[in-house]
């Protein structure tokens, strides 16, 4: 029998998009059918496709690109008017197990103190429960002393930041540009390799910083099995014993600061590696809605549950046990016989 699911990489477009980031979507709105109009709505068509992959709560994130400070807070109270209409419906908060709709916040990463206050704006007014923010801003990771502002409000807070994958900037674009199409050039650099690797490397940044050790209750969320770093973490535990003196190893932070969310990949074969040397509390379901669909998404919880790889009690962790206790929130009950 299935579970209940919670699913937390599922995105929204606000009315505030610029035009120029609706461009970077061109790949995904020739190839998805009917994304533009599924992220756009935040009510009766997003629970119908819900619906459909017995999606019972949605922790709703806008997508990649968004950096403007003014258009992340004008996004930020659009998704939290959707929520309290949702609310509304339903008798009450995802808190209360009632609403189907929660939030991550967006924020703008190239201005760390802006990014700092919007994200406890987002957190503390519009009781948000966590943050969804690009994996880098033009390039840059956020390694360096001007983020402390924003990762001290996150362990303050004590809510998890997911780090998205998006696109790369103009310096790291070339890299992606050879003998073959744009097309190609273009998923290469993102979702087709790029957003996976990149979002490894930056934690790994974080990690030789000594974030980690500066802030050990950071909650960090990676996406799309764990963005390689599960298939490479044996030697990149070896290894980065000679990056410095750290008061926690990688496999550490590993255990006790990620958490990794299976979003838009939809074979059992990683997961059978992330079972082998991941802590099972740590592996969240996702779906990566609407440029993923939530109907294959439930395939693969019926394969994974087929495969003998999960317990009973395995399964419900990954589709929403542990999402309820990282976030705050409580799965609706009921929704689907």
């Amino acid at each position: 029998m299935t579970p209940p699911i919670i699913a937390l990489e599922e995105h929204f477009f606000s009315s505030h998009v610029p035009p120029d980031l609706k461009t970077r979507y061109s790949e995904q709105l020739r190839h998805v059918p009917g994304v533009k109009e599924k992220l756009a709505n935040l009510s009766d068509l997003r629970l119908q496709h819900m619906d459909a992959g017995k999606v019972s709560l949605q922790i709703v994130s806008h997508a990649p690109g968004l950096t403007d400070p003014a258009a992340c807070k004008a996004a930020n109270d659009q998704l939290h008017a959707a929520i309290k209409a949702e609310e509304t419906r339903s008798g009450g908060s995802a808190r209360e197990g009632k609403s189907r709709l929660a939030a991550f916040a967006v924020a703008p990463m190239g201005e760390p103190l802006e990014a700092a206050s919007e994200l406890r704006r987002a957190i503390t007014d519009l009781q948000f429960v966590g943050a969804l923010v690009d994996n880098h801003f033009e390039g840059k990771f956020f390694d360096g002393p001007e983020y402390d502002a924003w990762w001290e409000a996150a362990e303050d807070l004590e809510v998890p930041v997911y780090l998205h994958p998006t696109w790369p900037s103009e310096d790291m674009a070339p890299r992606f540009q050879g003998n073959f199409s744009n097309a190609a050039a273009l998923s290469m650099g993102s979702s087709g390799l790029s957003w996976h690797t990149d979002t490894a490397l930056h934690i790994l940044r974080l990690f030789a910083s000594g974030l980690f050790d500066r802030r050990p209750r950071l909650k960090i969320i990676i996406g799309h099995m764990g963005e390689t770093l599960p298939f490479t973490l044996q030697r990149i535990e070896t290894l980065s014993r000679r990056w410095g003196n750290f008061q926690r190893d990688f496999r550490t932070l590993y255990d006790e600061n990620i958490w990794i969310t299976t979003s838009g990949v939809w074979s059992i074969d990683p997961m059978r590696c992330i079972l082998a040397n991941t802590k099972i509390d740590r592996i969240l379901y996702s779906v990566d809605y609407p440029f993923q669909r939530n109907e294959v998404g439930l395939e693969w919880i019926n394969e994974l549950e087929a495969s003998g790889l999960v317990d009973h009690e395995q399964l419900t962790a990954i589709a929403y046990g542990n999402a309820e206790k990282l976030l705050g929130v409580k799965v609706p009950r009921g929704l689907f016989a």
